[in-house]
């Protein structure tokens, strides 16, 4: 099922902080945001978020200010088509999933249909 959404990718030089997490994860529901997607446990640190234009963009503020070490944002919030797995097609469901490699990552980016849009912001790859 393809949807349009606002979607953002952050890329911090880490993401090991449980506090910090959590205020991710608290911010990420109270913005409304169906989907959270982020790599911890060392270098680098990916966070990747889809929702409403005005819900991401507040998101992203708050991660901000969090001040993550080398913080980037390769993707802005923008609209974007992508392919919604089935499991996650329910409306009102919000997920925020942790991963720990940057390969399962690109998987879940894979199941998405956003694996160009995420090698070329990570620098894997020319768009």
């Amino acid at each position: 099922m393809s949807t349009s959404l606002f979607t953002t990718l952050i890329r911090t030089h880490h993401i090991t902080s449980r506090k910090k997490l959590q205020r991710v994860r608290k911010a990420a529901s109270q913005h409304a945001l169906p989907f959270v997607l982020i790599r911890s446990g060392g270098s680098p640190g990916i966070m990747y978020a889809e929702g409403t234009e005005t819900n991401v963009n507040s998101w992203v503020s708050f991660v901000r200010s969090l001040r993550y070490k080398d913080f980037q944002c390769p993707r802005k919030p923008a609209a974007i088509d992508i392919t919604a797995p089935s499991s996650q097609t329910a409306q009102g469901t919000l997920s925020f999933e942790e991963v720990t490699s940057v390969a399962d990552f690109r998987r879940r980016m894979d199941q998405r249909g956003l694996t160009a849009w995420w090698e070329a912001a990570m620098g894997y790859s020319e768009e």
